[in-house]
């Protein structure tokens, strides 16, 4: 019976994936064509079956874009960067769909050895820093071993340096690899998705609005209160928005 249930939920995610195929060609067409809207449609399709794909949220951001759309367009632009970080068209298309942007925020500068710390710590996944621990842990048993059996005084020497080495390039290997997945669990980001959303001081509509802010511009959500989130600027500053006016990435 288990065997049964394998096959059919091979030939049924086989029969989505070729589905799948064509209605991304089906939407490029449209799309090609000048019919954004329904490319959309076609678009959103795939991702109602679970499956998703840089170039898939890049053609989608594409679509928005053309129709001025500036939430939808930085929104799809940004999570195609979630999966592929490095490609320089999503990054170059975000800059477009963010100079459509209202909102002006300056970044808060970062200099010195927390910068570089960030910046090394960013550049490896939180999977590729563990793969480097493990790799660097291989080369500590081997130069250790060398050492071991090693009948020179010379070679003994060089294998007991480079095993300290090796073990000291663990240790920071995995403070990275800690390091990035602390940030990553505390980066929430998400977009402004209407218009224009009021930015409360306390998460309650009677309180006092500290600012506004108008849809495409990116924040970071630091804690929830029933129907509010309090989000963070770039600049630092902080406010309470009501759910329904962002949407997570």
């Amino acid at each position: 019976m288990k065997k049964l249930l394998y096959i059919l939920s091979f030939l049924f995610g086989f029969g989505v994936f070729g589905q799948n195929q064509e209605l991304f060609k089906a939407a490029n067409t449209l799309y090609n064509e000048g019919k954004y809207a329904e490319a959309i449609d076609k678009y959103e399709a795939i991702l109602a079956t679970k499956n998703e794909s840089a170039a898939l949220y890049f053609n989608l951001g594409n679509a928005h874009y053309k129709l001025n759309n500036v939430a939808p367009s930085i929104y799809y632009y940004e999570k195609g960067l979630q999966l592929e970080p490095n490609d320089d068209e999503i990054k170059n298309n975000l800059a477009f769909a963010r100079n459509m942007t209202i909102d002006a925020i300056d970044v808060l500068p970062e200099a010195g050895l927390p910068k570089l710390i960030k910046n090394i710590t960013h550049s490896f996944s939180f999977d590729a820093w563990a793969k480097v621990a493990v790799v660097l842990v291989f080369v500590f048993v081997i130069l250790f071993l060398t050492y071991y059996f090693a009948y020179t005084s010379l070679r003994k020497r060089l294998a007991f340096v480079g095993s300290l080495i090796a073990l000291a390039s663990v240790c920071v290997s995995l403070a990275f690899a800690f390091h990035k997945y602390n940030l990553d669990k505390h980066d929430k980001p998400a977009i402004i998705f209407v218009q224009e959303s009021k930015v409360k001081s306390e998460p309650n509509n009677r309180s006092e609005e500290a600012f506004r802010l108008h849809e495409g511009t990116k924040v970071q959500v630091i804690d929830t209160v029933a129907d509010w989130q309090k989000i963070k600027l770039a600049d630092g500053k902080t406010g309470w928005v009501s759910k329904q006016d962002i949407k997570s990435l």
